[in-house]
């Protein structure tokens, strides 16, 4: 019998897929491909959208996340801040996230699903406060569900760019 548990990993492992599909083969420079001056890349989509799940769970299981604990964020060498997500950087910072292959952001980003995976397997409480910040205060269940929603959207993008890329 299906449960929500059983959703919401089907759900991230959605992402993952679909990521997988859109960035398979792809050079790096087509990674930094950026249809305007002011786009974001695949690369830092896929970084992005990973950095998220990564710092959303970690929170919610209290736990390092995958970029420090697993040496990503050395591996990757970033001119970033450890703990940047993406969230407020500006056109400059969104090329930093470059030189990147398509296996590297996989490698990633399937990291931090397993991670994720590995918490949902644990069926932790959906109805726990995560965030007293916020009226009503944010669950679990909506935080993921969240993540789902934002990682999906960034998924689409990065599709939607690859079918942009020259030929």
């Amino acid at each position: 019998m299906t449960d929500e548990y059983d959703i919401l990993t089907d759900s991230f492992e959605r992402i993952r897929d679909t990521v997988a599909r859109s960035i398979e083969g792809l050079t790096p420079e087509q990674l930094e491909y950026r249809p305007s001056g002011e786009a974001n890349s695949i690369a830092w989509l896929v970084w992005h959208l990973a950095r998220v799940q990564d710092d959303h769970i970690a929170d919610a299981a209290g736990s390092e996340q995958v970029w420090t604990s697993a040496g990503w964020e050395e591996r990757f060498g970033l001119p970033v801040e450890a703990d940047a997500t993406g969230y407020g950087m500006t056109s400059d910072d969104v090329a930093k996230v470059a030189g990147l292959t398509s296996a590297q952001l996989f490698g990633y980003l399937n990291a931090v699903h397993e991670r994720t995976a590995e918490f949902l397997a644990t069926r932790p409480d959906l109805d726990r406060i995560v965030d007293a910040n916020w009226n009503p205060p944010v669950t679990l269940a909506v935080r993921l569900v969240s993540v789902i929603g934002d990682d999906l959207q960034h998924a689409g993008q990065i599709g939607y760019v690859a079918g942009l890329l020259p030929s």
